[in-house]
């Protein structure tokens, strides 16, 4: 079986490495996964413009970390959840809020709608009932919001199906398992 490395800088593209640089300027390293993802310039970027334009969307970041965690919780993406642990916490969540995220309930019920929906889109390749994606409309959301909380499942996905694929070491603290 072939083993997928993390690269160094050296290894990746010059269009990579710029991006690597800057990740160093703000994070003072490269997360194994962008760097591994840094193999190819191309996806890198369509990452990082995908991430970057979900910034401006109808979910905010502390909503954006909520569907982030239940989605890498769905795809057992130890990776992705020891990293958007540390992030939420950054944003005021508490572990027992981000627990929560990963089993699918939020306190706040219109976040509680949008976490079930991505959720059960994660879960059944967007096969999802009427009820749960009637309820998201219900709780406020419109339909740029399901559009958007599509595109946070999606990229959240990528990273997930990233890590599953190459199983490059994990560079945050590990979080706890949950049933």
């Amino acid at each position: 079986m072939k083993t997928i490395s993390v690269p160094a800088r050296e290894q990746v593209s010059p269009e990579s490495q710029e991006i690597f640089d800057g990740f160093s300027k703000r994070l003072g390293r490269v997360p194994n996964l962008y760097a591994t993802i840094g193999y190819s310039p191309t996806s890198l970027k369509a990452m990082m413009n995908f991430e970057d334009a979900l910034g401006h969307g109808v979910f905010n970041a502390k909503e954006r970390e909520a569907i982030y965690l239940v989605v890498s919780q769905v795809n057992q993406c130890d990776y992705c959840l020891a990293a958007h642990t540390i992030l939420a916490r950054k944003r005021g969540f508490t572990d027992e809020e981000i627990i929560g995220f990963r089993k699918g309930d939020a306190a706040d019920p219109k976040l509680h709608t949008a976490i079930q929906l991505a959720k059960a889109i994660a879960e059944n390749k967007a096969n999802v009932s009427d009820a749960v994606r009637d309820a998201f409309f219900e709780a406020g959301y419109d339909e740029a919001g399901l559009m958007d909380l599509i595109s946070l499942v999606t990229l959240r996905t990528f990273t997930n199906y990233v890590y599953a694929l190459t199983k490059i070491p994990v560079d945050f603290p590990k979080v706890v398992e949950i049933e």
